[in-house]
């Protein structure tokens, strides 16, 4: 049994609420009442002194993140051994699941700008933290563990990730995907160089035209920037638009980005 035993009303009401939602059972008591026999896992807020009985675990919540102590007592019950593992499977919008021991916890599906702020939010006081990235789209893949800092990264050989997607889980799979690759052992890396293919490039100046309000793509150096992730393709459509703006406006000059266009 789950007991909140804090008189931090913050820290109750947050708790409550996050156990309600996941549908977990659990009781609540007053500090200093009678405990349940049956209780496993015990909830105060962090700093509170409440007396606990022998053999119930205890965990503290901090009342701006109810939700991290909610999980840290699903995976106690479960008998996790606590390591916080993030698996990413990466694309446009990289799939991301949030593992406490063999606990999923969390999952997103986001653009990889906020990958970094979902790891650094996720690993704040997490056990033995690691992030666990698949190897595929590979441009995409190391830009997100350049980002990544003060966190071991694995990569992973996601090879048979995706799981096959039946009626009504449409969209699910690179969630899925990110489960299987935080279940899967990989290498520690600490950075990844990648050499854009001539196809990747292709692809990213093919994305450029279809951003363009003028149906015009990016030359190649700015693609290049762009799968190194120095540039987005917006910010890469935009200082294509002022060099072309410029290179109109030079008599006589052919803007050597458009030449081929």
């Amino acid at each position: 049994m789950i007991v909140v035993a804090t008189a931090d009303f913050e820290v109750y009401h947050g708790v409550v609420n996050e156990l309600r939602d996941r549908g977990v059972a659990f009781t609540t008591i007053e500090p200093g009442d009678r405990w349940p026999e049956e209780a496993e896992v015990a909830v105060i807020a962090a700093g509170e002194s409440v007396e606990i009985p022998d053999g119930v675990n205890l965990v503290q919540a901090d009342p701006d993140t109810p939700r991290r102590a909610v999980e840290t007592v699903i995976s106690t019950l479960r008998g996790g051994d606590g390591r916080t593992v993030i698996g990413i499977d990466p694309g446009e919008r990289p799939g991301v699941a949030i593992l406490h021991g063999d606990m999923v916890v969390a999952a997103f599906q986001v653009p990889v700008a906020e990958i970094t702020d979902i790891v650094r939010d996720e690993v704040e006081d997490a056990v033995d933290p690691v992030v666990r990235i698949g190897d595929g789209a590979r441009l995409v893949g190391a830009r997100i563990i350049d980002e990544i800092q003060s966190v071991p990264v694995e990569l992973v050989d996601e090879t048979g990730t995706t799981p096959y997607l039946g009626s009504g889980a449409r969209g699910m799979g690179d969630v899925l995907a990110a489960v299987n690759i935080a279940r899967l052992d990989g290498e520690e890396i600490e950075s990844r160089t990648i050499e854009p293919t001539a196809g990747e490039l292709q692809k990213i100046k093919d994305r450029s035209r279809e951003a363009s309000e003028t149906n015009r793509a990016i030359s190649e150096g700015l693609a290049r920037k762009v799968a190194t992730g120095a540039l987005t393709v917006e910010e890469a459509l935009a200082e294509h638009d002022s060099d072309t703006a410029v290179g109109d406006g030079d008599e006589g000059d052919s803007d050597p980005d458009t030449a081929d266009e």
